[in-house]
């Protein structure tokens, strides 16, 4: 017998035990379950699937691509506990997935994704996927590199410039609609970022961002490109938050002026 569609109920019922034993402070399903053959736990159970629901006092439902890595979806899930505050650093949650039980301890650089589930779920799951497919696939067989901003959209607006005529100019797109994933992705080769309200609705696509990292002191990894460091900057100029992708295929998020997570989907982990 099994929960959900993969995750054998044996794995569940174990991690449940472990969670009570090492006294950890959330349980974390990664894959859709149905809550009520859930076994009793007194702890925040997390459910990794494809709708965001955080009313229920006692079971949280996250939305995350499931094409990213499981050290990614692990970070998410702490960055989403760390923001609801059911854990703090060097707390522990444990997770199961339909293949393994692990436990991850939140580490002090993780408190920097506070702020990540703040976004509109949906709006970024999206723009997530979507910078996955560009990763993977490119563009009519040619990398493609952008931004996505998100948020914050008058700031960000302050903050850049167009470097061509605004294709969305008088156009109501918004991300989140059916038909809107081909034509984000023909006009990410556009030079310059998107420009997204939290909502979803394309502002602008073809903006220059004006940074000065010297200026605003970013503290990055070194050997990010111009391109990474643009999307950094402007988050840490505005409450915005940025899904970078580069030619080579890396995917990076910032807010705040920092890195949240670094994904090319082009690898094997």
């Amino acid at each position: 017998m099994t929960m959900g569609n993969t995750i054998p109920d044996v794995f569940v019922r174990s991690a449940v035990t472990i969670t009570k034993e090492l006294g950890a402070k959330a349980l974390a399903i990664l894959e859709d379950v149905d809550v009520t053959s859930l076994p009793d736990v007194d702890v925040t159970v997390v459910i990794v699937g494809s709708t965001f629901d955080v009313e229920d006092e006692r079971v949280k439902r996250i939305s995350i691509p499931q094409n990213l890595d499981l050290n990614n979806i692990l970070n998410l899930i702490s960055a989403f506990l760390i923001e609801h505050r059911i854990l703090g650093e060097g707390d522990s949650f444990v997770y199961v997935t339909k293949d393994s039980i692990g436990v991850k301890t939140v580490k002090k650089t993780l408190s920097a994704m506070k702020g990540f589930f703040a976004q509109n779920q949906n709006v970024l799951q999206r723009l997530l996927e979507i910078a996955i497919e560009l990763s993977i696939e490119g563009r009519e067989g040619t990398p493609v590199g952008t931004i996505f901003v998100i948020g914050d959209t008058r700031r960000v607006l302050n903050h850049s410039r167009q470097l061509i005529p605004n294709p969305f100019k008088g156009h109501k797109i918004n991300v989140l609609d059916r038909d809107s994933k081909e034509i984000i992705k023909e006009f990410a080769q556009l030079d310059g970022a998107f420009v997204i309200r939290e909502n979803g609705r394309i502002t602008a696509a073809g903006r220059y961002l004006q940074v000065e990292p010297k200026v605003i002191d970013l503290m990055l990894p070194p050997g990010l490109g111009s391109r990474h460091i643009a999307a950094a900057g402007i988050t840490k100029l505005t409450k915005a938050m940025a899904i970078s992708l580069s030619e080579s295929g890396t995917i990076r998020i910032f807010k705040n002026g920092l890195m949240l997570l670094e994904y090319n989907p082009r690898i094997k982990y």
